[in-house]
């Protein structure tokens, strides 16, 4: 079973830095891609960025220039390095992890429980 782990929320004033990770274990086949979400109070999930095994990015137009996210592979760990934080960068942010636990498997998405991250203006 794989389980994520993530850590690094908190609160922080508007402008300033956060850096969140992600540690994945247990029976891991292959990663396809990791990245991270996020949840405001009263809105949907959405995407803030991921990352795939073969190292390509892709993020969300609003994090763009601001959020840097990065694996190590090796480890089987994802970072987000978010600058210049603003108040609507505010909500729970979970990690998830997309892959095969065996070779014969389907590929599906696994979720961390999330971290809270508190931007005051």
């Amino acid at each position: 079973q794989v389980q994520l782990v993530e850590s690094g929320g908190g609160l922080v004033q508007a402008g300033g830095s956060l850096r969140l990770s992600c540690a994945a274990s247990g029976i891991i086949f292959r990663i396809n891609a990791m990245g991270w979400y996020r949840q405001a109070p009263g809105k949907q999930r959405e995407l803030v960025a991921t990352v795939t095994s073969g190292g390509g990015t892709n993020y969300a137009d609003s994090v763009k220039g601001r959020f840097t996210i990065s694996a190590a592979n090796a480890k089987n760990t994802v970072y987000l390095q978010m600058n210049d934080l603003r108040p609507e960068d505010t909500g729970v942010y979970y990690c998830n992890l997309n892959g095969k636990v065996y070779s014969y498997s389907s590929g599906k998405d696994y979720w961390g429980k999330g971290t809270l991250v508190t931007v005051s203006s």
